[in-house]
């Protein structure tokens, strides 16, 4: 999927996963030409590393 495909998916802004791109943040990125696209099982790797947000209580 690309920038714009995963920002709907995530409801993040598209500069939001540029930035996390630069920072070497986020689901892993493949550089297609100059085209950034990302593999949908790396995303959710990715979303199942992340810890539970919130608070219990």
């Amino acid at each position: 999927m690309d920038p714009r495909e995963l920002s709907e998916y995530l409801g993040v802004p598209v500069q939001t996963l540029a930035n996390w791109r630069w920072r070497n943040e986020g689901p892993k990125f493949r550089r297609v030409g100059r085209h950034v696209r990302y593999r949908p099982e790396d995303v959710e790797a990715w979303l199942n590393a992340q810890g539970a947000g919130g608070s219990a209580g």
